[in-house]
């Protein structure tokens, strides 16, 4: 099979994050909760992988770096954590439904948002952003990568904008990391978000929180830390403050892991050979007969992620056409991104939606090329 699902959760995974997992599984108890050797071996695990992700994003400090169970998790914690009655937060119209749900569910509490429209690409004009904000924004919280057109955010222009306002920025780096560098210091990110599953090459029911300096959360769920216990309040230090309950040591063992083969394999490397991919789809997608491509014409302002209609067609029948004839796997509908889809007029129908990864080949882009040239000629 040709997997073309990354944005969903990247397939396949190093080889080394399935024996970190095992490994954890076998020789790991729970971390931080005792001082023989298992308990030990899995806080281990745990510090390791958390130093990995704080070299990968440019943390100055370890400790600032949370681990959740996927990147909805960390968005919350950011989102309820941080915001209180009054507060505005500008978004927009490319975010996921990870951010989109909570800003909602969070006018109950009176906390206000603005969406920023996005133009026909995907893209999000950092002025329109800057228009939106008001005297109560606290927060301005964006996707790095959209999970439809693969459209970039600048994102050295929104930190600058967010500390010239002083506003706090989140990053939704969920399509991103792993994929395209990011320095959470250099580029102004005040809070980061990602999931472990995805361009992190982790197993799921893993995730990160980067807190910069200067940021306070209140915890999204309290308990057990094994730290302070004594205390009938959380711990104040990070990363504790923020990890109540038991972690998934063998999934960020793997997590770890994962990180470390970017690091080793280096994420410009990455991004290098996704780019020969970039060119290539973005020059004979087109070319299929009544194909519809969405998403930025510049290869440096997108990844790899590509969603098309063909007119005629419909997506579902596309979809199951490339898994069950040609051993293609996609996703097809509104990939939890409904204003997206209405940004790029693609609402309600959808969009097919073709996804590369690290171990993906040029070879795979020219096999779906031909796939959908053959389905839309049917």
């Amino acid at each position: 099979m040709i997997y073309l699902d990354n944005a969903a959760s990247s397939h396949p995974k190093p080889q080394t994050v399935y024996d970190a997992v095992q490994e954890a599984l076998k020789t790991g108890a729970n971390p931080g909760r005792s001082g023989h050797t298992l308990a030990l071996n899995a806080s281990r695990y745990i510090l390791s992988s958390r130093e990995g992700v704080a070299r990968l994003i440019g943390a100055t400090s370890a400790s600032r770096v949370i681990f959740t169970s996927n990147a909805t998790h960390a968005i919350n914690q950011t989102l309820q954590g941080f915001l209180r009655e009054g507060d505005h937060v500008v978004s927009s119209a490319m975010e996921h439904n990870s951010v989109l749900r909570p800003l909602h569910a969070l006018e109950a509490q009176g906390i206000s948002h603005t969406l920023v429209e996005a133009d026909g690409a995907g893209v999000i004009d950092i002025d329109k952003v800057a228009d939106a904000i008001t005297p109560r924004t606290r927060l301005v919280a964006l996707t790095h990568a959209s999970n439809v057109t693969g459209a970039l955010l600048d994102i050295e222009r929104a930190g600058e904008l967010c500390r010239a306002r002083g506003v706090k920025f989140l990053l939704d780096a969920s399509q991103s990391l792993g994929a395209i560098p990011i320095d959470v210091v250099a580029s102004g990110v005040d809070m980061l978000a990602a999931p472990g599953h995805k361009g992190l090459l982790g197993p799921q029911g893993t995730g990160i929180l980067y807190v910069g300096e200067g940021v306070e959360l209140k915890p999204l769920i309290t308990g057990g830390t094994g730290f302070a216990s004594e205390s009938r309040e959380m711990p104040d230090e990070l990363p504790e403050a923020l990890e109540a309950g038991t972690l998934n040591t063998p999934g960020i063992a793997g997590l770890g892991a994962g990180v470390e083969y970017l690091l080793s394999r280096t994420v410009e490397d990455i991004r290098a050979d996704e780019l020969e991919i970039i060119e290539y789809l973005i020059e004979e997608l087109p070319k299929v007969p009544d194909l519809t491509l969405y998403g930025p014409r510049d290869p440096s302002k997108r990844l790899a992620v590509f969603a098309f209609n063909i007119k005629g067609v419909d997506g579902a029948h596309v979809g199951y056409t490339l898994d069950e004839v040609y051993g293609i796997a996609v996703r097809v509908g509104l990939h939890c991104a409904p204003d997206a889809h209405k940004a790029i007029d693609a609402f309600p129908v959808g969009t097919v939606r073709a996804s590369f990864g690290p171990f993906n080949t040029i070879h795979d882009a020219k096999k779906l090329v031909e796939a959908l040239t053959m389905i839309a000629s049917l």
